[in-house]
């Protein structure tokens, strides 16, 4: 497996648990909108985007976010979105870390991670007693941590090294591509090893952007390449964190990027942005995001954003997407038109419908 294409031998290896679950392959391979004659062709590759397209369906098929490797033993859909959310609030990457292998003790899951912390290397262990396939899944656990905790950090994580406690697989120089560190079979645990500053990392991530990662995770993860954090990305993690209908003083900000006013000013206009453009980015991101819960009217959105009327709410929505609060939820939740609180044409007018 490279970072752009993923052998049909490695894919077939992945697909091992389908076909004993029961999957036609070649089924899966069509509805993916590729050539079953593929799985006769080891040497043949998929490119990225046709491989997360063939994963989608697997585990749509298998309802198993082991993609049927555990054989017996499933992640139900959604598993690993509840553990993202768990995580997310975490102040730094340490307490994401230990938080995820608590959840996954709460869960019903043969999975047991354990960190163990070095003044200059730490190991994350994982062991699966249980699983049939556990050398898959080691892989798998191993790999998605790393681009994970790359998403969550905003930075390209490279780990030192990677053991595991099983036989060199055949397929082995697929995994060893994905990663700059060595990796070591055959040895007496399973762990990712890696630089004990990442503990201290902060989480930039939000739980807004979560649920925009959340959409299309499994292409992030493979795909992987997180943004290296600029300074107005730094400003929206600070200031997103607490989010509610204020947000910190410009000073406050200044003191946690342990600057001055007057060179956050700079650095900001050098980066085409101010302050206050930031701002609205997340009040637009985050009305987007609570439209999505029907629980909520849009007055108490219009609020929650620090509108003192919703009339302003409902100007600052059409300015930024050029649709009506009410119009964007409906067609968001698929609602009749009669179902959601309607604005007045007049921009200055709000009425409830």
């Amino acid at each position: 497996m490279s970072r752009n294409t993923i052998t049909m031998a490695y894919v077939k290896r992945l697909l091992s648990g389908a076909a004993r679950e029961g999957a036609e392959l070649a089924d899966l391979m069509r509805e993916a909108g590729l050539e079953p004659a593929l799985l006769e062709r080891p040497e043949a590759a998929l490119a990225t985007g046709d491989f997360i397209r063939l994963m989608q369906i697997v585990m749509r098929r298998t309802e198993d976010e082991f993609i049927g490797l555990g054989r017996g033993t499933k992640s139900k859909p959604g598993t690993f979105s509840m553990m993202a959310h768990a995580v997310i609030n975490c102040p730094n990457l340490e307490k994401a870390v230990q938080r995820s292998a608590q959840f996954y003790k709460l869960v019903d899951l043969p999975l047991d991670l354990r960190l163990e912390k070095g003044e200059r290397e730490t190991r994350l262990v994982i062991d699966s007693p249980s699983v049939e396939s556990r050398d898959n899944v080691l892989e798998a656990m191993i790999f998605i941590s790393v681009r994970f905790w790359s998403w969550l950090t905003g930075k390209n994580l490279e780990a030192t090294s990677i053991h595991f406690d099983f036989p060199e697989p055949p397929q082995a120089g697929e995994f060893r591509r994905l990663f700059r560190g060595r990796v070591v079979y055959n040895d007496k645990v399973s762990a990712l090893v890696f630089p004990t500053s990442w503990l201290s990392l902060p989480l930039v991530q939000n739980p807004l952007s979560l649920s925009k990662f959340l959409k299309d995770s499994l292409a992030l993860i493979i795909v992987g390449n997180a943004q290296p954090i600029g300074l107005p990305e730094q400003i929206r993690a600070i200031i997103s964190k607490e989010y509610g209908n204020t947000f910190p003083d410009f000073a406050q900000v200044c003191e946690q990027l342990s600057m001055t006013p007057q060179t956050l000013r700079r650095r900001l206009k050098e980066e085409n942005t101010s302050y206050q453009e930031i701002k609205d980015s997340i009040r637009q991101d985050a009305s987007l995001y609570y439209l999505g819960k029907e629980e909520l009217s849009i007055d108490e959105i219009a609020l929650m954003m620090g509108f003192s009327e919703a009339s302003s709410f409902h100007r600052a929505f059409k300015k930024w997407t050029g649709r009506t609060p009410a119009s964007y939820r409906r067609e968001l939740l698929g609602l009749p038109e009669d179902a959601v609180e309607e604005e007045d044409d007049d921009e200055d007018g709000w009425v409830a419908g």
